[in-house]
């Protein structure tokens, strides 16, 4: 009898919004990409990046920096996040294009987050020519190998707020929390769910998906069993995960 063989199943696109999700969350570079003011072509550049509680890219840029003069004249941009550098065939790795304006924020918790994943960036934040940025996502493409390339919207790649502002208040104080309580648990979630090595790893946000967790320049996405809007409900989640990361890590 022949063989009949079956064409591949085409990945599902919750999944694949999830996978450009969580690419964007674990990033610490990204490459942006405006327009060059003073002849309309495209200007890329190396910026380092962090997320905002809803995923959207939040960035610390100087006015002296030839991108931020650009962003000022035309605020479109593009950032690239690429998880292909190890790879020997870049190409079968998983990369995303985010789209949109670029908007300039004095937002406390956007400053939090960022610092919390580039605590380095401390030394220059508050030089008067640096400013926090973020890009208001208007669209993506991603690519993740052979066959998984999709254009996402916002609403896909974005995590719904709205209900969960208890939750986002509350978050500079569950980070602290964590990090200095709870050490112990934060190892077990990255090393149990995310294949992490051990190490002091360190809580940098939390949202109503889950949280992101680094150790030095390693970064993991922990993902929750359901979306969390409360400090309560984030705390019950969180042990949850601490009893199960222990029973699939028993030495611990």
């Amino acid at each position: 009898m022949a063989q009949v063989n079956k064409a591949p199943e085409k990945p599902d696109k919750a999944t694949i919004a999830a996978d450009a999700r969580s690419l964007v969350r674990r990033t610490f570079k990204g490459s942006l990409a405006t327009i060059e003011h003073g002849n309309g072509y495209p200007y890329a550049s190396l910026i380092t990046l962090a997320t905002d509680p809803s995923g959207a890219p939040i960035f610390l840029i100087s006015t002296l920096a030839r991108h931020t003069a650009n962003l000022v004249k035309d605020p479109r941009a593009s950032i690239l996040v690429d998880a292909t550098g190890a790879l020997a065939d870049p190409l079968q790795g998983a990369r995303v294009t985010l789209f949109g304006r670029a908007e300039k924020v004095g937002d406390e918790a956007v400053r939090q987050r960022f610092l919390s994943r580039h605590p380095e960036a401390q030394v220059y934040a508050d030089f008067p020519d640096f400013a926090f940025w973020r890009l208001q996502v208007e669209g993506a493409h991603y690519i993740g190998g052979f066959g998984r390339i999709f254009d996402l919207e916002p609403s896909e790649l974005l995590v719904p707020l709205q209900g969960a502002e208890p939750l986002v208040e509350a978050e500079p104080g569950i980070v602290a929390h964590m990090n200095e309580d709870h050490a112990d648990a934060l190892a077990l979630y990255a090393t149990a769910f995310a294949g992490g090595p051990p190490g002091v790893w360190h809580m940098t946000g939390i949202d109503p998906e889950g949280c992101d967790l680094v150790l030095g320049q390693e970064a993991r996405r922990i993902a929750f069993a359901a979306p969390v809007t409360t400090p309560a409900e984030a705390r019950k989640e969180l042990v949850r995960l601490a009893a199960e990361a222990r029973e699939r890590l028993p030495q611990q």
